[in-house]
């Protein structure tokens, strides 16, 4: 099945007056929402009674939780210690994660930094190599980890880097953020056929079985020349890009991703608006 849900709680969940995330899962659930992301983004500061409680209540109404592991993880930096660091936000996102009775960790996987951009992905390379083998030593290979595509040009993540990341074990799985990759490319997502590039290249390269059940971020997103500047809503004329030739392209290969949705205060309509219109399409 495909699952569409927000990143975080939406301005309209505190409008209702609900204050806890403990509540979020029973307040998706009832709108028809089945999938909420967890975000780590600047630290793992949740407590195991908490992640707990979370968890029963989405296994309860059946809403999957996927975690966002913090922002500043970095595979590409020069440091060894700072890639220790890295390692270890990524595997103690996953333990969070399975608190939360889920199985999806999504991360950032490096900036380009001083380095060539050619280099930079070869060191990302190498310690993703490396936190495989981690992975498989804690026996967490029972999860997903899904390195990102990215929205700024000057971070690693786009459709194909992402791609060779994944390539390296079964349990790396792209999350493709098409907001990210129209901003990098300047609005390129306008058509059917510009999504079903994106997906069909996935296709060629992981397989179908891989790629059907990729995690997708979706969300309209102003850039400028340097790629990515800020989150929008649905509401935006402008910078795009629209759900519509995505949900074709998803219906047309018969994919069952979770979708979620990163809007700026509007995560969860939005993520609603999205499932509306893959409903109209079947």
């Amino acid at each position: 099945m495909i699952r569409f849900g927000p990143s975080g709680n939406s301005a309209r969940f505190y409008a209702e007056g609900y204050k806890s995330s403990a509540d979020a899962p029973k307040w998706l659930a009832e709108q028809g929402l089945t999938a909420y992301e967890y975000s780590f983004g600047k630290g793992i500061n949740i407590g195991d009674a908490k992640a707990n409680e979370i968890g029963a209540k989405a296994r309860e109404y059946g809403v999957a939780i996927s975690v966002h592991a913090p922002y500043y993880i970095n595979f590409a930096n020069p440091s060894d210690e700072m890639a220790e660091k890295s390692y270890n936000y990524v595997l103690n996102s996953c333990s969070k994660a399975r608190q939360f009775y889920g199985n999806r960790i999504i991360f950032h996987a490096s900036t380009v930094g001083r380095m060539t951009r050619f280099d930079a992905v070869e060191l990302t390379k190498k310690r993703l190599r490396i936190l495989a083998d981690m992975i498989v030593a804690n026996k967490m290979d029972d999860c997903l980890f899904c390195p990102e595509t990215m929205g700024r040009i000057n971070q690693i993540g786009d459709t194909e880097e992402i791609v060779e990341f994944c390539k390296i074990a079964d349990f790396y799985l792209p999350t493709i953020d098409f907001g990210h990759l129209n901003a990098r490319t300047y609005g390129s997502l306008k058509t059917a056929e510009d999504y079903d590039k994106i997906v069909t290249y996935i296709i060629n390269n992981l397989g179908m079985e891989r790629a059907s059940k990729m995690h997708i971020h979706f969300s309209k997103i102003e850039y400028s020349k340097g790629g990515e500047v800020k989150h929008l809503t649905f509401e935006d004329k402008i910078f795009g890009p629209e759900f519509e030739p995505l949900a074709e392209v998803i219906y047309k290969h018969n994919l069952q991703p979770v979708i979620i949705c990163e809007s700026n205060g509007t995560q969860a309509d939005d993520a609603l608006t999205m499932k509306r219109i893959f409903n109209d399409i079947v």
